[in-house]
C-alpha cells in the first residue's frame, strides 16, 4: 500500500493570516463604535473624526481632530471623557471573543 502526502502548510498559514486579518478589523470596527458612542457631542466633528486602522499586529482607533487631546484627556479644569482609552480597554473581553471567532472560521 502507498501513500501520497501533501503539504498544506502555505494553505493553511495564509487562511490564517486572512483570519487574523478580518479579526483585526472586526475589533477596530468594534472599538471605534465605542469610542464614537462615548464621544460627546456638540457640532459632532470630533465624533465624525475617529476612526479606525490595522495593521498585521493590532488594531488603532483615534481622531486627528487638534483640540481631541483636551476632550481626551481633560483640559482648564474639565475632567477628560477618556472615551478613545475606555473603547481600547474596557471591551477587551468582546476583542478576544472577536478574534477567537475568526481564527475559529478560517
Amino acid at each position: 500500500m502507498s501513500y501520497t502526502y501533501k503539504d498544506n502548510t502555505d494553505e493553511v498559514l495564509s487562511a490564517l493570516e486572512k483570519a487574523k486579518k478580518r479579526g483585526l478589523e472586526a475589533i477596530g470596527l468594534t472599538a471605534e463604535g465605542y469610542a464614537k458612542r462615548d464621544t460627546p457631542v456638540d457640532t459632532g466633528r470630533l465624533r465624525n473624526s475617529v476612526s479606525h486602522a490595522t495593521d498585521d499586529e493590532a488594531a488603532y482607533i483615534g481622531t486627528n481632530v487638534e483640540y481631541a487631546p483636551y476632550v481626551e484627556l481633560g483640559a482648564r479644569g474639565r475632567q477628560g471623557k477618556h472615551m478613545l482609552q475606555r473603547a481600547a480597554s474596557e471591551h477587551a473581553d468582546e476583542y478576544k471573543r472577536l478574534m477567537e471567532d475568526s481564527m475559529k472560521n478560517a
